[in-house]
């Protein structure tokens, strides 16, 4: 009996961009149900109490398994589906994707998501009016100081993580390609991310990200650019 999955998600959050990259590069079928996080709607706290996207359920045989969030889901699908593997096969390698994997989604996601992001989409979203300037300006600065980390990675490593491409690449994508929708990525002055970036970009697990639009917020004209 078939495995059927559903992902209850928002195209532009960076977490549950993570989740679909990890189904598109396992080549795991799925449903997407978009979410209006922001409106509470009851089916969605339901499956998730605390009103955050992702959510993954799994059905099979008439059970259910709801899977919360995207650290849990993306866990979960590396149990379930272990190749191909995305959290290394070193234990050096491991601990290393699971340390960026912390980084993108706690530090990244504060010092640069929560100023970038909070200014750019989830005010307008929202219907709080005009961006702050000095709170964009902040997280513009952040956004430079976290592409001199990532391009010091890539100096030493083919990929963030090591030699193999691991779910760091990809939590580092997902969160980048919601700030490069907005086309606040100076990608000129990161070479090395820039390439980086441009070999995720061309994977078919990517080719969804790239189509995705949000009414009222338009994308960056290079921002399904594969030749950026």
């Amino acid at each position: 009996m078939s495995l059927e999955r559903t992902l209850h998600h928002f195209p532009l959050d960076p977490a549950s961009r993570q989740v679909r990259l990890v189904l598109g590069e396992k080549r795991l079928p799925f449903t997407d149900v978009v979410v209006r996080y922001w409106e509470g709607p009851r089916d969605f706290t339901a499956l998730n109490p605390s009103g955050l996207t992702p959510v993954l359920v799994e059905t099979q045989g008439g059970r259910s398994l709801t899977i919360c969030e995207n650290r849990a889901i993306l866990e979960h699908l590396e149990e379930q589906v272990p190749e191909p593997s995305l959290l290394g096969r070193e234990p050096e390698e491991r601990a290393e994707a699971r340390r960026l994997l912390e980084w993108f989604d706690r530090k990244f996601n504060f010092e640069v998501n929560g100023l970038l992001l909070h200014e750019k989409m989830e005010r307008r979203v929202l219907g709080l009016g005009a961006p702050d300037l000095g709170a964009l300006r902040r997280g513009r600065e952040a956004l430079r100081a976290h592409l001199v980390y990532i391009e010091g990675l890539l100096e030493a490593r083919d990929w963030l993580a090591g030699r193999r491409l691991s779910l760091a690449d990809f939590a580092a994508a997902a969160h980048l390609s919601v700030i490069d929708y907005f086309g606040d990525v100076p990608w000129r002055d990161f070479p090395s991310a820039k390439t980086w970036y441009m070999k995720l970009k061309s994977r078919p697990c990517f080719r969804p990200i790239l189509a995705d639009r949000w009414p009222g917020l338009a994308p960056a004209a290079f921002y399904d650019d594969l030749d950026f």
